[in-house]
């Protein structure tokens, strides 16, 4: 082999060498971040991005800095990063947002923060469901307080034609309840299989629910 050959495929196998090394580096540079998002460790969190970590970095399954932090309540983890500009719309592969993250989990402070910075309110994951479908669902009065003040229609129907409302009722949040038809939403409404929220909760076994609107007839 000539040595300009040589000196060729040397330079070609260190080039190789290098971007394979500068990989490893990555891969490790992102899995400190997630792990200092997961575990709220600010200080390791702004070192790493100090040293090139993106704030939108992503682990396996597409969970983001921000969803990791919302999951782990490390609302600190939350806030630099949207400061960082952390995209407050970046959804994981099943297209879960933050926002979604914030209202399944009762993390209002978090919805507060990605609802400042205009997070997407509409978004759908790969099951239709939306933010206000995970607040309500889960008992968030709060958030889902904050969704209607972004302009939520209380009455917006989501796949089965199912409501907030229904949401609610189904799974026994009265205090979600009441104040979702404090802002209008209608419980004669009916999904479509022809059950309205009452009906719902009644088949769920919810008495106080069931009783609060049978008294509201």
């Amino acid at each position: 082999m000539s040595p300009v050959r040589t000196a060729c495929l040397s330079f070609i196998f260190a080039a190789l060498s290098c971007t394979a090394h500068a990989a490893d580096n990555r891969a490790e540079l992102n899995l400190q971040t997630l792990t200092a998002a997961r575990t709220g460790n600010l200080k390791l969190f702004q070192q790493l991005i100090d040293q090139g970590a993106s704030p939108d970095t992503r682990n396996r399954i597409g969970d983001s800095i921000l969803i990791m932090a919302i999951k782990n309540d490390r609302i600190d983890i939350v806030k630099r990063a949207i400061e960082l500009g952390a995209n407050v719309n970046l959804a994981n592969t099943a297209k879960v947002t933050p926002l979604m993250a914030a209202a399944f989990h009762g993390r209002a402070d978090a919805a507060r923060l990605l609802l400042d910075k205009n997070a997407d309110v509409n978004a759908m994951d790969q099951l239709n469901k939306t933010a206000m479908v995970y607040a309500a669902g889960s008992g968030q009065t709060a958030i889902v307080d904050m969704l209607l003040a972004k302009g939520i229609e209380p009455n917006a129907t989501y796949p089965n034609q199912l409501t907030a409302l229904m949401w609610a009722g189904a799974y026994g949040h009265l205090a979600t309840v009441k104040m979702l038809m404090e802002h209008g939403a209608d419980a004669r409404l009916l999904d479509n299989r022809g059950k309205s929220v009452l009906v719902m909760a009644q088949e769920n076994d919810h008495p106080e629910v069931v009783k609060f609107l049978q008294g509201m007839n």
